[in-house]
């Protein structure tokens, strides 16, 4: 129903219609999903008290820019989607004359831009000065996985919060692990029950591969009654356990860096992280009669170390153009409470009693929206700033340290990430609204990109509807990004970046500090800017060279460049290849 929030839903689906050769199940722009909804509700939502999952998060709740008005653009349907729908939709949203455009989808795998659709939509989108956000995708922690590759696009990667929904099992000899629930039930906590491992439990007939992971049928019920269910948790709708005489599950993960989310179950249930799976099967298998207790999900604030790096979370060097850093930034995206559609059940599952008003979810799709809502905020506070300078306020002043001053952590391994996760690091929204100073950049910047990475006036021509001759000479180098990426530095030779600032801010001096990436010499000329007034421009350049040993088998090196006055701190990564790798 269009409203005063919702202005406006379309859907487009003809190559769908023509492909699939399927009759649709709704011609419609209704969401019978929920991806769509929690996403869009993440953006603009209003404000909304009471709400939760199941009691867990409970509180007031809004999308990042509750204010805006919204439309929805519908291109993907129930198994797939086409190129020729989702250019149409960006076409629509052009001509609708919408301000922000937050692309919760990608790819399969890294595209050239100029057979890209989203890297077409979004640069026609750019064209008619619209943001395009976009998730980085859900292939972490693979290298080279995003698939958002586009400097034109701000690339959005997923991070934690600092609240988590957790509860606990206790073993046997009063060994405690802590898991993830959401489950409104728990067992006493003055009483243990059986553990019964799921391939002991496996239902003559069924599959071991199947019962493995308790897929509906492979399960003996008589096997399971007045016991905890040990399952491997998989994409099996593992909901038909609650009609069991089952009196819970544990569900278990045995692969380093794998995402699990909270267990919702109607019945004690518990999500256990890699390293307690490991020690719940030694437990299993080296006790006699193994005994455990589930308690109830509670929701924890204030976690220290957060964020941390969501392991799906698709991640850098940039798989088309390795020269320009990729994702841009990180913000929230591991387990999100937005709208839900109430079409679908939380599990997708057909138990009506999972049919709420607002659901959990996460990835990356969840953090692009964070920032879209973001942008809206930025454009209404600032309605002179181009696409570049939204992007560049927001990714310079981003924090790559966590909420207990240390460098961003991965979620799991507790390991220090990189950029090539987080990008220029975690949003700070109050941060970016007066940024101080930003890299901005117009249209004849991005062709000359284009031109940069080898493409010809021909090619440029699928993204452009102009003809455009490229410049005889233009280093990729000197590409105004708020990043600087190098991937050919050897010891004979040194190369020279150029940046532009751009004054946002009042009146001030901005002096450079440099953390210098291990192995490399930076300098950089001028040290000192002087801005005298509001829009003033200062050119400034910096020298990389290596040093004459590197022990170190690194593939990249990192640091920063920071140039502040006192008051804004505005900081740019730098990564080098490492020559010897």
């Amino acid at each position: 129903m269009i409203n005063r929030k919702l202005i406006g839903a379309r859907y487009f689906y003809e190559s769908y219609k023509i492909y699939r050769n399927k009759t649709m199940s709704y011609n419609s722009a209704r969401d019978y999903d929920g991806h769509g909804t929690h996403t869009l509700s993440t953006a603009a939502g209003n404000f909304v008290s009471g709400v939760s999952v199941f009691g867990n998060g409970n509180g007031t709740a809004s999308g990042a820019s509750p204010n805006a008005r919204v439309v929805s653009y519908k291109a993907l349907w129930e198994d797939f989607g086409y190129d020729a729908d989702i250019l149409a939709a960006f076409e629509a949203a052009i001509a609708d004359g919408v301000d922000v455009l937050s692309v919760s989808l990608g790819g399969l795998e890294p595209k050239e831009y100029w057979k890209n659709t989203i890297s077409i939509g979004s640069f026609h989108a750019f064209l008619n000065g619209l943001v395009v956000v976009s998730s980085a995708g859900n292939d972490g922690p693979t290298p080279y996985s995003l698939t958002s590759t586009e400097p034109w696009v701000i690339t959005v990667g997923a991070s934690t919060t600092d609240r988590e929904f957790t509860n606990s099992v206790t073993l046997g000899g009063n060994t405690t692990l802590q898991g993830l629930s959401i489950s409104m039930f728990g067992l006493s906590s003055h009483e243990l029950y059986p553990l019964i491992n799921a391939s002991d439990a496996k239902a003559d007939n069924a599959l071991s591969e199947l019962a493995y992971l308790c897929a509906n049928r492979s399960i003996d019920p008589k096997k399971i009654r007045g016991k905890i269910l040990v399952c491997f948790q998989g994409t099996d709708d593992q909901t038909w356990v609650e009609q069991t005489e089952a009196v819970g599950v544990i569900s278990l993960v045995t692969i380093p860096d794998t995402h699990f989310s909270p267990a919702t179950l109607m019945l004690p249930v518990s999500n256990l992280n890699c390293t307690d799976s490991n020690y719940l099967l030694n437990y299993i298998n080296q006790t006699k009669s193994p005994m455990a207790t589930i308690s109830k999900g509670e929701t924890k604030l204030g976690i220290k170390s957060a964020p941390r790096m969501a392991a799906f979370s698709s991640r850098g060097p940039n798989p088309i153009e390795p020269r320009i850093l990729k994702p841009d930034i990180t913000a929230p995206g591991v387990n999100i409470i937005a709208a839900n559609t109430e079409k679908v059940s939380i599990l997708g599952s057909t138990n009506k009693n999972r049919n709420t008003p607002f659901k959990m979810i996460s990835g990356t799709s969840m953090a692009c929206p964070h920032v879209a809502g973001l942008v809206v905020l930025l454009k209404a506070l600032h309605p002179d700033w181009s696409s570049a300078a939204i992007k560049s306020a927001i990714m310079t002043t981003a924090t790559p340290l966590d909420n207990s001053g240390r460098p961003i952590l991965e979620n799991y391994s507790q390991e220090e990430t990189t950029p090539f996760s987080y990008g220029a690091g975690h949003i700070q929204p109050n941060l970016a609204a007066d940024p101080g100073l930003v890299y901005d950049l117009m249209t004849n910047d991005y062709l000359n990109f284009l031109c940069a990475h080898g493409y010809n006036s021909s090619t440029i021509g699928s993204l452009y509807r102009g003809f455009y001759v490229c410049p005889k000479h233009f280093n990729l180098a000197n590409f105004n990004y708020p990043s600087i990426t190098i991937i050919k530095l050897d010891l004979w030779h040194s190369i020279n970046v150029t940046r532009t600032l751009t004054n946002v801010g009042s009146p001030s001096t901005y002096n450079v500090h440099i953390k210098v990436p291990h192995g490399v010499i930076v300098s950089v000329e001028p040290r000192i800017l002087m801005f005298q007034q509001k829009g003033d421009k200062k050119d400034f350049r910096v020298t990389l060279s290596l040093k004459p040993q590197i022990n170190n088998k690194a593939n990249y090196f990192f640091g920063s460049l920071v140039w502040t006055d006192g008051k804004h701190n505005v900081r740019s990564p730098i990564i080098v290849k490492n020559p010897h790798q």
